[in-house]
């Protein structure tokens, strides 16, 4: 599969981006409304930030005990009852005197469900495309996102400013409602990718077999740590820039939609491999001037430019979904959007942290250069790797499936 063309002609997998879609307007709209509302209230730039990422520091729950149900679950089913979830979620934030500590609880409730959402939608995309087909998907998924982010956030933002940020909210939900129906009118039922119930066990078991492999840990790694410190600093954006937050948020979003169609459409596939860790790197660096508080024109081009480096993450995917047997790529994939949200989160607590002692900016900056640094130290170990021996496929060793594993 070598054209978006080829993609939109695939069966249902129409449907299943249009209710993507949908959810991501409704996400970058009810976070940035929430984070606003949260900022007007406290004045806390720490506060702020959790409201806008904290769903994202429950990630790591999900994937200790809950991610076995990426593969064990309908697609379908998980998949329309999650933004119906979301919807309620979102619009009960939206109440009237609703205390700071509900808000939060909201949030974190939600990411505790979103965790296994993610391993649910991209094993179906892996299903609903060939094997060869999940880049070029992949790809066009996260230019979606960044066009949807943009789209949210300027709609989020005009709401915002026009009405209030609890109609925006309410329109979030809105949203998630249409999502769910697009899912369960436009995709058909398929069973489970594995049979068996979801469990703790299960869930331990198939994570520490996708550990266990050092290639793997690093690919991970470079997937959580460094584009998670940058969203440490995006998550700064409203309190660096309180009546400009949504224009640095659509910037940013446009530098990644360019960053999406470089990797996933430009650069042939011999050369993808060498741009990962450079891509990380270019990631970070345009933060570091935020120390000297440029004016908002310079800031946007710098958040644009930066954003661009998030195009490594299709090649450390590339190389993940190369080294996962087909039966766990729910997991896996899952295993890695709940680590990186995970991530997100922690990051925005700390940047939010280092902003409440210091000022947005030198907070920005700070995380910047730590995921700069953590790079290179990514970048030295992969270099000790290539010396070595050639790493095998990681194959499932007799007692280590999955319970129910179904042969495909």
């Amino acid at each position: 599969m070598r054209s978006y063309r080829e993609l939109f002609r695939t069966p249902e997998f129409t449907p299943f981006f249009l209710a993507a879609s949908a959810q991501t307007v409704a996400q970058t709209m009810g976070g940035l409304a929430l984070g606003t509302l949260v900022y007007r209230a406290t004045e806390s730039p720490l506060l702020s930030a959790l409201s806008m990422f904290g769903s994202s520091l429950v990630q790591v729950l999900g994937a200790t005990l809950l991610l076995s149900a990426a593969d064990r679950l309908p697609p379908r089913a998980a998949l329309t009852a999650l933004p119906l979830l979301f919807a309620a979620g979102t619009a009960a934030l939206a109440l009237p005197g609703l205390p700071i500590w509900a808000l939060l609880a909201i949030v974190l409730a939600m990411g505790l469900a979103k965790s296994v959402g993610g391993g649910v939608r991209w094993g179906l995309l892996n299903e609903i495309l060939s094997k060869d087909g999940y880049l070029l998907g992949r790809s066009v998924f996260n230019m979606m996102s960044g066009l949807m982010q943009i789209a949210g956030y300027a709609t989020g933002g005009a709401l915002v400013a026009l009405l209030s940020p609890r109609i925006s909210l309410l329109a979030s939900a809105a949203l998630y409602l249409l999502a769910a129906a697009v899912v369960r009118l436009g995709l058909t039922s398929r069973p489970p990718r594995a049979s068996g119930r979801p469990s703790v066990s299960a869930t331990w078991r198939a994570n520490a077999l996708l550990w266990s492999s050092a290639p793997r840990r690093q690919a991970y790694l470079a997937l959580w740590i460094p584009n998670g410190l940058v969203v440490g600093c995006e998550s700064l954006y409203v309190s660096y820039a309180p009546d400009s937050a949504g224009t640095l948020f659509a910037f940013a979003a446009l530098g990644m939609l360019a960053g999406d169609v470089l990797v996933g459409r430009l650069v042939p596939p011999r050369l993808r491999p060498r741009l990962g860790f450079p891509l990380l790197l270019l990631l970070a660096a345009p933060y570091v001037p935020f120390l000297l508080h440029p004016p908002l024109p310079l800031a946007a081009a710098a958040v644009t430019l930066a954003s661009v480096g998030f195009g490594a993450s299709l090649v450390q995917q590339e190389r993940l979904v190369a080294l996962t047997p087909d039966a766990m790529t729910g997991h896996a994939l899952g295993l890695h959007s709940a680590g990186m949200l995970t991530m997100q989160g922690v990051a925005a607590t700390l940047a939010g942290s280092v902003a409440q002692l210091t000022s947005p900016a030198g907070a920005m900056t700070a995380m910047a250069t730590v995921s700069a640094g953590v790079t290179l130290a990514l970048m030295a170990a992969a270099r000790r790797e290539r010396r070595g021996p050639v790493p095998a496929r990681l194959t499932p060793r007799p007692g280590c499936s999955p319970p129910g594993h179904r042969p495909r």
